[in-house]
């Protein structure tokens, strides 16, 4: 069975495991965390940090699988973005977080 991953936010689709690794092996991010994976049967979500020249990037990452293999993998990526002032003094950083103002 073939694989498809999906960046909605740029509109790329990447077809077949070939282009999947190519685009993967072409990856200009300096370094990469995963932070949780999580899930259950065919469908698979995970947390992560990619550092793009020097800046933080989360990524959510859903994978829906066939078997042992994924199939159809969509991911999702943010910028670092600071807490706006209308709800600052409601909330309480995340773990190695602080919280910053927009």
């Amino acid at each position: 069975m073939d694989a498809m991953l999906d960046h909605p936010q740029s509109g790329d689709r990447f077809r077949g495991r070939e282009t999947i690794a190519a685009q993967r092996g072409g990856h200009p991010a300096d370094r990469h965390f995963t932070l949780r994976i999580t899930g259950h049967a065919h469908v698979w979500v995970s947390e992560c940090v990619t550092i793009y020249d020097g800046a933080p990037s989360y990524t959510v990452t859903v994978m829906g699988f066939v078997g042992h293999q994924v199939v159809h993998e969509t991911q999702y990526f943010a910028a670092l973005f600071g807490t706006p002032a209308w709800r600052a003094a409601l909330a309480e950083p995340t773990p190695g977080r602080t919280i910053e103002e927009a």
